[in-house]
């Protein structure tokens, strides 16, 4: 029996996908966001796709604020934006 592979929506596009294909964004601390390339990390954490669209949609959308149940600056945004280049 094939082992079934978790799904989780992008908080960007909306799409449905296998939890492998999708990278967490993960709140450590109190306004403290990073890519957790694990999916491990302690944390709340939001999936997202691997490409820096989403993660445009996800801001433009307040997907991340309701994710993470507060708001989040721009400059985090960008700052996640640079290490999802960095990881693709």
């Amino acid at each position: 029996m094939a082992k079934q592979i978790p799904a989780r929506v992008c908080i960007g596009c909306g799409e449905k996908k296998e939890k492998n294909k999708l990278i967490r964004i993960v709140r450590i601390s109190e306004g403290v966001y990073e890519l957790d390339e694990s999916g491990k990390k302690n944390g709340r954490g939001a999936y997202i796709c691997k490409n820096a669209e989403c993660l445009n949609l996800a801001f433009k959308k307040k997907g991340l604020e309701r994710s993470f149940k507060e708001s989040v600056p721009e400059e985090t945004v960008l700052k996640l934006k640079g290490e999802l280049e960095n990881f693709e």
